[in-house]
């Protein structure tokens, strides 16, 4: 199947602000491009691309004062099959694991292992280990929070959404992290597009999404703690320790969202929008 995701972000700035944005398709899915990825600036800024320590693609730029958006749009090859699941896939003891895996296992700025660790073993100790152990945490974080927009907080902890019980996707995905890596279970923070593909249409506008990446029997699985299930069509933009290595936009300066909008849906030959539900 064919896929079109994109984005349009329009900021103001009182001068000059240098930006780095994580909003382009993961570089390992570059592959998939029916055609390269359209990006533009307006007004007109050079940008240069280079890739970060976790091998997401960034773009560095410097916005003029006033008003400036980025666009970015592509279509993309996908099987259209769900995130694949493997209830058999077995956790490996640290000793076990391969090197790159291991600095997933630490606390990070909204992953506070060390805050959560006594309730981790408490709630999920006893539980065989597993793939079920690490669905079993995904279903308790999906209960536990409530989803609430409105309630958005670019400073909330792991720690502090399980206390208020309340957050967005990513508070969803930093309370499952903090709940895996203390329980010794390697888990990245991933951010990008998924769609209302094979699932009714939601009413809220689209936005980029967060989930995680669990490292079970030798490979990373994606599990969802917001959405609990598994999507098609999902395509990462960027992956790291939690939300502060994969910002959108990384401003170093003030400025103001004056705008964003957010796309990922099927699409004909011909680029036309298809209704996601022919393919459930």
């Amino acid at each position: 199947m064919l896929i079109r995701v994109g984005h349009q972000i329009a900021i103001s700035t009182p001068q000059d602000t240098p930006l780095v944005c994580l909003t382009a398709p993961h570089p390992s899915r570059h592959g998939d491009f029916v055609a390269p990825e359209a990006v533009s600036t307006a007004p007109f800024a050079p940008i240069h691309n280079y890739l970060d320590d976790h091998g997401n693609l960034c773009r560095r730029m410097i916005a003029p004062a006033g008003r400036f958006a980025l666009r970015g749009d592509v279509t993309l090859r996908d099987d259209g099959q769900r995130d694949p699941a493997d209830p058999a896939a077995e956790e490996w003891p640290v000793e076990a694991l391969p090197d790159e895996a291991l600095k997933f296992l630490l606390g990070s700025r909204y992953v506070e292992t060390d805050l959560i660790s006594q309730e981790a073993w408490d709630r999920f100790g006893g539980l065989a280990p597993g793939w079920h152990r690490v669905q079993a945490v995904v279903d308790h974080v999906h209960g536990h929070l409530r989803f609430d927009y409105q309630q958005a907080s670019a400073t909330r902890t792991a720690q502090q959404a399980n206390r208020e019980g309340v957050g967005v996707c990513r508070d969803f995905a930093h309370l499952a992290l903090a709940f895996l890596r203390a329980l010794n279970l390697p888990a990245r923070y991933v951010n990008g597009y998924v769609g209302d593909i094979g699932v009714p249409k939601a009413a809220d506008p689209m936005d980029f999404a967060a989930w995680i990446e669990v490292f079970l029997g030798g490979r990373w699985w994606t599990f969802d703690p917001r959405n609990n299930q598994r999507r098609i069509g999902r395509v990462v933009v960027a992956r790291g320790m939690d939300a502060t290595d994969v910002p959108l936009l990384n401003s170093f300066g003030q400025h103001n969202l004056d705008s964003f909008e957010v796309w990922c849906h099927p699409v004909d030959d011909a680029g036309h929008e298809l209704d996601g539900m022919l393919f459930a």
